[in-house]
């Protein structure tokens, strides 16, 4: 797809359910200005990560390995080293000195941060002509097949998110074999979930909601 000029920077194509281009949807210039900020980004897409790591490696120190009660040998007269205990962490089958605990990565932004970021990923997408809009999802039957029709008129060739005012069950069950492709609600979405995928769309009830700058 080609970059978005600054002339029609708040325009996007629009598709109808049969994936043909019918129009433009134009997006509010004072959400959608084609300006993103990078460090913003960088910020957002660092906590986002962090909060999805486990932090469960875990290894025993001298003290949680079982055994090692009784001193293996005196402490003077042997000519040997002195040794306390058989569970001593230069000994084999003794505990990890400095091994990881379970630990929590997590942290967080403000609310406004993130909203910032969020709107910051759609005007990177939006910048270069990633971004798309469809006139509606709405499936009367949880049919893959229905839905994959649909968006083979978008020629997406890469991972795509979806963007939709309301997910019912349809939609839900019917995505779910289509290989690349996310959906979430628009209200749910963040800066990761855009910037994770190459083409994002969304539907115009979804884009109406964006205009207005909701609150996250």
């Amino acid at each position: 797809m080609k970059a978005a000029s600054n002339k029609d920077i708040n325009k996007i194509p629009l598709c109808d359910s049969k994936g043909k281009k019918v129009g433009t949807l134009e997006l509010s210039g004072d959400v959608f200005s084609g300006r993103y900020n990078e460090s913003l980004l960088y910020q957002a897409i660092r906590m986002y990560r962090a909060n999805q790591r486990k932090g469960n490696a875990s290894t025993k120190t001298r003290g949680d390995v079982r055994g090692g009660g009784k001193k293996p040998w005196r402490q003077k007269g042997t000519g040997r080293a002195r040794f306390g205990s058989i569970r001593n962490p230069i000994w084999r089958g003794g505990g990890i000195a400095f091994g990881p605990h379970p630990r929590d990565f997590r942290y967080s932004l403000p609310k406004k941060m993130r909203k910032n970021a969020f709107f910051s990923s759609l005007n990177a997408k939006l910048k270069s002509g990633q971004l798309l809009a469809v006139e509606d999802v709405n499936l009367s039957e949880p049919k893959t097949k229905i839905l994959n029709e649909r968006l083979k008129g978008l020629n997406l060739k890469e991972t795509s998110l979806l963007l939709a005012e309301k997910i019912d069950k349809n939609l839900s069950l019917a995505c779910r074999n289509i290989k690349g492709l996310t959906v979430k609600n628009v209200t749910d979405a963040t800066a990761l979930d855009v910037l994770s995928n190459t083409n994002v769309i969304i539907t115009k009830e979804a884009a109406l909601i964006l205009n207005k700058g909701f609150k996250k």
